[in-house]
């Protein structure tokens, strides 16, 4: 039988994610309290704040753009106070969110502007350059090129507060929050391009009063602040720092990216009680000699999502911290929350990621789809209200992923024990997971195979307990005429680096082999290589 959650199911408002969150009559903060604070501006954002600019700006590109239901707005900025009125605007308007890495080069960014179809781009200055070539070669206009955050000094780009609209005689459009789209986000499939997750309004209404229900009584607006550096493009920075923020009222503090002096810093002089952090930061917490040198006490406690964090780690920052931290799990697939180690439980079920939020049902199955008893290793198969709707223009891989009852098959591999805390063990999917950020091993092996040297190649990824993520790494077989060593390594290395985003790039390196492992059918046995990585890594302690 499926495991279903403990906690009373939810009801999800039949209302839009603009309605759900601007329009209600329960919320308990005050018009004036700030919301969103900019770390390195210090500019303060109320809800009264993001509402108007919103409704300006969604106002504005319906008059000036002729704005229709279900267009796609592309962002591509790092972390900024103004992702919030542009976001919450195109859904007053009527469109979908579609949030890229900031950090692509311009064929990446290029491939997702073509396959979302998005009809503006949303920048910042930081990113101009990268942005405007991808805009010219994806043949969107370049006054559909906004900027957030500073100006363009050249006046070239407009900001996106000068959309304004000249009369006020819009009317928002009708959405109907089973079927409409709220966001398109990206999640990688294990070969080939990302895919195009579609998120409904009812997906999103129903993530946020699931993690609601879970947090209830522990977080209030009035005495506790949070810290923001998770990034606003990925589905974890995006629940947690700007749907969560407007839903709670709970302050953040926002970076523009993560760093490491700065977070100790405003989580010291702003008497931080809450971070969302990813295992890479809790590394740092546990080991870096910075943070002796500031005071964290404020910190009640933290949520550690995106990638496994191990039970050793968090102890290692409680013992170092005495802050304890729980961790949960999520998928761009589930809007994204699934499950979450309630706040009195986090030390009591170590390496778990807690029990299923409200409303979510789960089972685990074999590779023929049968399910396995209780407590038996099996993939993790969901239902819920906030499962997505379907992959975006790609019915086959929606049909992959969904079976024909209506459960999604994750790709990961896990148990729920007898506790009911949900164990994640492995992933059938092939992804590599850097930083909580997913690698397409086939996307660089596509890559790598247009090098002078090389004439076959595997990429895995390898774990770094240094840094506490997995690192890609590339099995190399040789073309003739080339010699293996350092410096081939360092070329090809260097070569794939200039091609892809930075979080992409071989940190674990390179490993030269006669041949790469297949099945008779021709597949890469990564599994194989997977293994071999381990025990090269184990000769090296």
């Amino acid at each position: 039988m499926p495991i279903e959650s403990a906690y009373a199911p939810i009801t999800v408002p039949p209302v839009d994610v603009y309605t759900f969150l601007f329009d209600r009559s329960d919320r308990d903060y005050p018009d004036d309290h700030a919301i969103f604070v900019d770390v390195t501006a210090q500019k303060q954002d109320s809800i009264l704040d993001v509402r108007d600019a919103a409704e300006r700006f969604g106002h504005g590109i319906q008059q000036q753009w002729d704005w229709q239901k279900g267009d796609v707005l592309a962002l591509f900025t790092p972390n900024s106070t103004d992702v919030a009125p542009v976001t919450f605007g195109t859904l007053w308007a009527g469109g979908v969110v579609c949030p890229f890495n900031n950090l692509y080069r311009v064929g990446e960014l290029v491939s997702q502007l073509k396959s979302s179809q998005a009809k503006a781009l949303i920048t910042h200055v930081a990113c101009l350059q990268v942005a405007r070539e991808a805009a010219l070669l994806a043949g969107l206009p370049l006054d559909r090129v906004l900027l957030v955050g500073p100006r363009d000094l050249k006046g070239v780009f407009r900001h996106f507060s000068d959309v304004q609209p000249s009369t006020t005689d819009v009317k928002r459009v009708a959405i109907n929050p089973q079927e409409d789209l709220a966001y398109l986000v990206y999640s990688s499939g294990t070969t080939g391009s990302p895919k195009g997750v579609m998120l409904t309004h009812e997906n999103i209404v129903a993530n946020m009063l699931q993690w609601a229900t879970v947090d209830a009584d522990q977080m209030h607006w009035s005495r506790d602040r949070t810290i923001g550096f998770l990034p606003m493009y990925h589905i974890y920075g995006i629940a947690v720092l700007l749907l969560q923020a407007v839903y709670k009222g709970v302050t953040i503090y926002v970076m523009q990216r993560f760093e490491l002096e700065q977070f100790y810093r405003t989580i010291q002089e702003q008497q931080i009680t809450f971070a969302f952090v990813v295992p890479p930061v809790v590394l740092a917490l546990a080991k870096h000699p910075l943070v002796d040198r500031y005071n964290l006490s404020s910190l009640r406690m933290m949520h550690s999502s995106a990638a496994p964090l191990t039970a050793d780690l968090a102890q290692l920052v409680h013992k170092r911290l005495i802050v304890p931290i729980k961790q949960g799990y999520g998928l761009s697939e589930a809007s994204p929350g699934v499950a979450s180690q309630p706040w009195d439980e986090w030390n009591t079920s170590p390496g778990s990621s807690g029990k299923l939020i409200p409303s979510i049902s789960l089972k685990c199955t074999t590779n023929t789809g049968a399910e396995v008893p209780p407590g038996e290793t099996g993939e993790i198969c969901l239902k819920g209200p906030n499962i997505f709707k379907g992959y975006y223009r790609n019915p086959t891989a929606t049909a992959e992923a969904m079976t024909p009852e209506g459960w999604y098959r994750t790709g990961d591999m896990g148990f729920v024990d007898s506790e009911m805390n949900l164990h994640i063990t492995d992933r059938i999917k092939e992804l590599i997971k850097y930083n909580g950020f997913q690698v397409v091993p086939g996307q660089l092996e596509g890559l790598l195979r247009g090098h002078s040297a090389v004439s076959d190649v595997a990429v895995v990824g390898v774990y770094s307990r240094e840094r506490a993520t997995e690192l890609p790494r590339a099995y190399v077989v040789v073309a003739r005429g080339f010699t293996e060593g350092v410096g081939l390594e360092g070329a090809i290395c260097e070569w794939l680096g200039e091609r892809v985003a930075p979080y992409k790039k071989l940190k674990g390196g390179v490993r030269f082999v006669e041949a790469i492992p297949k099945s008779d059918a021709g597949k890469v046995l990564r599994r194989v290589l997977a293994e071999q990585a381990k025990r090269e890594d184990a000769a090296r302690l």
